[in-house]
């Protein structure tokens, strides 16, 4: 069991910002976590590839969940890593969309980049690959397509950033973004944590138009209610990290897996930066609580998990998630049916936008349930290839703790258990990432001496475990299958 506590009178409030959500979980002494409000938002593609989000929306639906919650001491906010935007200096009014994370509009600007050499340099600097996924090109971009951007930026007034940026300019005043974010831009030296002007020059992002870089935890400034109460943003912080955090994932080797709209699985690996780009894997900040040392962590992305079921689930393969928990046939890919996740392209260790969704195998006889439970088996084996990648440069527990709306699939998760030979916990407590940046408020309460009645909220008591139950022979065959599906996805668009 865990604990998060605070001497701190009053509760903590941690909105979770995430790509389909905007969320606010309660923390208070001697009761259970509760979601005080929760207000999804609109998904706009107005051209195939492209992926918007309304940031009026955003950040009014922050503030909407920050007003509809009771009055507390102090707040913390995730974000969503990638997504960016421009807005206004003097007014705060956004001038664009924000432009999400799984966005590839910028596909062909990133291959220009690397025709030109660019790509080692990146790496060096960031430690991430040249991918329309990160912040930079996407800023480059609406500094070129965005006619106010131009004006703007010509009078001193143009503000670009991430969507962390964004609010806390528009909800303080303080016009900041945190190391975790930052350093998924492209923009930032992993090394030194200050923004690179040649970084800033290869990608055409102006830098006198982004944030200040600060640690995750600290004075953000403070959120007024419309009840006229002023409260302290003491935690900004990249979705991801934060629920690295809530699962508990504090050592070297500690590794989670979230399975929402994509999966990803962080690695933490201490004070100590590992780079590694012959395994596809990205060092990153995990945090950096105030005054205190950087903690890092290696990132590994699979861009599509939940939204391909829902995408399955579109197409009428399923009608009721209930459907797909069990399967009476022996597993798929024992059948030489795949199924390769590729529908926004490969992310780790693959790094290729233009790879494709695939299904191999496919017979007369092959029907709904066979496609959708090479789909649960395809997710996995991604998930898979990350964690391998990561085992080759930390070695890590037994244990791999997972969540996320996939994690609820009994299938999916003794799969998972089977292909990487290692004991799954599902955490079946729903907010962890909320949970993360609400221990990280905690820990700044703690460090800045605030006293009062002692706060905690516990979980890990309700838990799913899956051990491995078939040899690893087996996986090994299984997974040879599996990526030889993979290889005939890439490139494909």
């Amino acid at each position: 069991m865990s604990t998060l506590a605070t001497k701190v009178p009053g509760g903590i409030l941690a909105i979770d910002q995430g790509t389909t959500s905007t969320r606010a979980l309660l923390i208070r002494a001697g009761c259970s976590p509760t979601i005080t409000h929760a207000i999804e938002h609109q998904q706009h593609y107005p051209k195939p590839g492209w992926v918007e989000h309304s940031a009026e929306e955003l950040v009014t639906n922050i503030q909407i969940c920050i007003n509809k919650s009771p009055d507390v001491s102090a707040i913390g906010i995730d974000n969503q890593g990638e997504s960016c935007l421009a807005w206004d200096a003097h007014s705060k009014e956004a001038i664009c969309p924000v432009i999400v994370w799984q966005d590839n509009r910028t596909i062909n600007a990133i291959e220009d980049l690397k025709a030109q050499g660019h790509r080692d340099y990146v790496m060096e600097k960031t430690g991430l690959p040249l991918d329309p996924y990160f912040s930079a090109s996407k800023l480059s971009w609406i500094t070129e397509h965005v006619p106010a951007a131009k004006v703007l930026l010509k009078k001193g007034k143009l503000r670009l950033g991430t969507t962390d940026a964004f609010f806390l300019d528009r909800l303080t005043g303080n016009f900041v973004t945190d190391l975790t974010t930052a350093s998924r831009t492209s923009l930032m030296d992993i090394h030194t944590g200050k923004w690179d002007e040649k970084l800033c020059q290869i990608f055409n992002v102006p830098i006198e138009s982004l944030p200040r870089i600060v640690s995750t935890t600290g004075d953000f400034g403070v959120v007024k209610k419309s009840n006229g109460a002023q409260i302290p943003i003491v935690t900004s912080v990249v979705d991801q990290q934060a629920s690295l955090y809530g699962h508990g994932c504090h050592q070297s080797g500690d590794a989670k897996i979230t399975f929402g709209t994509g999966a990803f699985a962080l690695s933490v690996t201490g004070s100590k930066l590992r780079q590694s780009p012959e395994q596809g894997l990205l060092p990153t900040v995990a945090w950096q609580r105030h005054g205190q040392p950087t903690i890092y962590a290696l990132d590994g992305g699979v861009y599509c998990a939940g939204s391909a079921i829902n995408w399955g689930g579109s197409l009428g393969l399923f009608t009721s998630f209930d459907e797909i928990n069990h399967f009476s046939s022996p597993p798929a890919i024992q059948r030489h049916l795949a199924f390769v996740p590729a529908l926004s392209g490969l992310a780790c260790p693959h790094w290729d936008r233009r790879a494709t969704g695939l299904w191999i195998g496919l017979s007369l006889d092959t029907n709904p349930m066979d496609m959708m439970q090479s789909m649960l088996e395809g997710i996995a084996f991604r998930a898979a290839e990350v964690i391998a990648a990561m085992t080759e440069l930390s070695t890590g527990g037994d244990e791999i703790s997972i969540d996320g709306g996939v994690s609820a699939n009994p299938y999916f998760c003794q799969f998972l258990a089977d292909t990487l030979n290692r004991t799954i916990v599902v955490q079946r407590f729903p907010e962890l990432t909320a949970i993360g940046t609400g221990r990280l408020v905690s820990s700044y309460l703690e460090e800045t001496g605030h006293t009062g009645n002692e706060m905690s909220v516990s979980e890990g008591q309700d838990r799913m475990v899956y051990e491995p139950n078939q040899g690893a022979s087996q996986s090994e065959l299984y997974i040879e299958t599996f990526t030889r599906a993979v290889e005939r996805s890439k490139s494909w668009a």
